[in-house]
């Protein structure tokens, strides 16, 4: 049996890895925390210019809001107010008219199958972006053609998302399936 014995004051050791890692690891750590210091002031130069641009826009905002409101208390006026409500019924009246039915009903027969059938198309709302939505109640004989229009309606650039608030299965009287449909609808106005 052998037994080491090391008679030197100071035993050899194997510093020199431990060292040259942590040199390596030190290197890397220095030059993480120039990069992220470059990237903190930086990103405070844009701060700077987004926080300029922001109160531009406030200031505009506010400008404008006063204005607004002086104008619309100018029209609010009891002499002015009648004129107000009379050109308000008038434009919504010529918004309202300015929907061809022609257009609209082509533009229904284009994308509607041959299967289902279109029994009532209520007057069109018009919100206050000039987005058009359609009220809409249709007939088929089975709920996969009334899938089918729907898909249809959806995937036409002309028409949007749809909603069915209310189905009717077929009775006695009326041997289709009833759905009412809700559409947006992109006709240029």
């Amino acid at each position: 049996m052998r037994v080491g014995i090391n008679l030197a004051s100071e035993p050899f050791r194997h510093d020199r890895p431990v060292l040259v890692a942590s040199s390596i690891c030190g290197v890397v750590l220095v030059a993480l925390l120039g990069a992220l210091a470059f990237l903190i002031l930086s990103e405070r130069g844009r701060q700077t210019d987004t926080r300029a641009a922001v109160a531009k826009l406030n200031t505009e905002l506010r400008t404008i809001s006063d204005e607004q409101a002086r104008l619309e208390n100018t029209l609010r006026q009891p002499m002015n107010a009648e004129v107000l409500e009379r050109s308000l019924l008038l434009n919504s009246l010529i918004q309202r008219k300015s929907i061809s039915w022609t257009k609209l009903f082509a533009d229904i027969e284009s994308v509607k199958p041959d299967n289902v059938k279109v029994v009532q198309v209520r007057l069109p709302q018009i919100n206050s972006r000039n987005e058009v939505t359609l009220d809409m109640e249709v007939a088929a004989q089975n709920p996969g053609q009334m899938i089918d229009f729907l898909k249809r309606l959806q995937n036409s650039p002309l028409f949007g998302p749809t909603d069915t608030p209310r189905t009717s299965p077929p009775t006695q009287n009326e041997p289709l399936w009833r759905y009412r449909v809700m559409v947006s609808y992109a006709q240029k106005l």
